[in-house]
């Protein structure tokens, strides 16, 4: 049976659920492009295939090119601007979502951290998880 958990926008226009277990894992990335995306050190993240994920609303998505060269699609709140979840070229099916949109995100297990090498100061890599300074693998 899914464990279901559900996530919003700050204003709520832009509701979600996920089946808890499949998310296929949880990372934070200290990219320049998701730093710049969420205004932080880094980006959390659940990657989930779609079909785990019913959204509800109409988010508006902009495509950029990431760090690495690949498309990345960054879904938001058109009226709030919240960033909901991203879809990336190379992994057609699968969303990418922002851990603390999720109504209870205290259960996110994140397994390690991508983009190690452009990590900044004031917001470094948890040492005691894996790393990679770029794209893993």
């Amino acid at each position: 049976m899914a464990q279901e958990e559900r996530g919003r926008c700050a204003c709520g226009a832009i509701t979600y659920t996920l089946d808890r277990d499949a998310v296929a894992m949880a990372n934070h990335c200290h990219c320049r492009d998701c730093q710049r995306a969420t205004g932080c050190g880094f980006a959390t993240f659940c990657a989930l295939p779609d079909a785990a994920v019913t959204v509800t609303g109409t988010p508006k998505g902009y495509t950029v090119q990431s760090d690495g060269g690949r498309d990345v699609t960054r879904f938001f709140c058109p009226d709030c601007g919240t960033a909901l979840y991203s879809e990336v070229a190379v992994m057609p099916g699968f969303k990418f979502v922002k851990a603390g949109t999720l109504d209870d995100p205290s259960w996110v297990e994140v397994a390690s951290s991508m983009w190690a090498a452009s990590a900044q100061p004031w917001a470094p890599v948890d040492a005691s998880k894996p790393s990679a300074p770029g794209n893993p693998g």
